[in-house]
């Protein structure tokens, strides 16, 4: 896997997330810079586990779908 990193967009759009979040939860007020920090953090040591994550349940759907699929070439096997 490569490495997980945020778009400035998306860094844009999160850190005022989570700016609010560690003011609300623990009355921590943040700049912008030590959010995205923060934010730089949670994404390299968290990343590849949300990442891996998404692929399991990515995975499970195929799987599901694919039992579907095997079930019905075997409906009309002759």
């Amino acid at each position: 896997m490569s490495k997980f990193s945020f778009t400035q967009a998306e860094k844009d759009n999160l850190i005022p997330k989570l700016k609010q979040y560690m003011s609300a939860e623990f009355e921590l007020d943040l700049g912008g810079f030590e959010a995205e920090f923060l934010l730089d953090f949670i994404a390299k040591e968290f990343g590849s586990s949300f990442y891996n994550k998404g692929l399991q349940d990515a995975q499970a759907v195929v799987l599901e779908r694919m039992e579907v699929i095997n079930e019905e070439i075997y409906a009309l096997e002759k």
